[in-house]
C-alpha cells in the first residue's frame, strides 16, 4: 500500500479522500469509530494525517467495502482478536456467486438471442431476394 501513497510526511483530508476514494465525512466518521485514527492537528485545525493513517484508511475501506466486515468486525481484527465468520456472511457469499451464476446465464443468452437475430436478418435478406426474383419471373 505504502508504495501507492506519494513521499510526503502530512496529507490533507481531501488528498487523502482522493487516494482512498472515501469521502471526507466518512473519514470524520471512522476517526470516532477507529481509535487507531487520529490525524494530528495544528494551529490551523485542520487535519493532518500520517502515512500510516492512510495505510489504515485503506485497509478499513478493504476490511468494510470488500471483505464486508461491519465496523464492529474490522475493529476486532485490528485489536487483533478473533473474528468468527457469520453464517450471515456465508450465506451471502452463497447468495454472490449465484447471482454471478445468472448473470453468466443471462450473458450467454443474451450471446444466443444475437446469433439467431443475424440469422433472421440473413434469413430475411434471401427471402426478400427470392422475392424479387419471383416477382422478376411473373413479368
Amino acid at each position: 500500500m505504502a508504495a501507492e501513497l506519494p513521499d510526503k510526511l502530512y496529507f490533507k483530508i481531501g488528498e487523502v479522500s482522493r487516494i482512498s476514494g472515501v469521502k471526507p465525512f466518512v473519514l470524520r466518521y471512522w476517526e470516532t469509530e477507529f481509535s487507531g485514527l487520529s490525524p494530528e492537528r495544528r494551529g490551523s485545525k485542520q487535519r493532518l494525517y500520517r502515512k500510516e493513517d492512510v495505510e489504515l484508511i485503506l485497509l478499513i475501506k478493504k476490511m468494510l467495502y470488500r471483505d464486508r466486515f461491519t465496523i464492529a468486525g474490522a475493529k476486532r481484527v485490528l485489536s487483533g482478536k478473533p473474528v468468527e465468520t457469520a453464517p450471515a456472511a456465508a450465506e451471502e457469499a452463497k447468495e454472490d456467486e449465484r447471482e454471478e451464476s445468472r448473470r453468466a446465464d443471462l450473458r450467454k443468452k443474451d450471446t444466443e438471442l444475437k446469433t439467431y437475430q443475424n440469422l433472421l436478418k440473413q434469413v430475411s435478406k434471401e427471402l426478400q431476394e427470392l422475392r424479387k426474383v419471383l416477382q422478376a419471373r411473373t413479368k
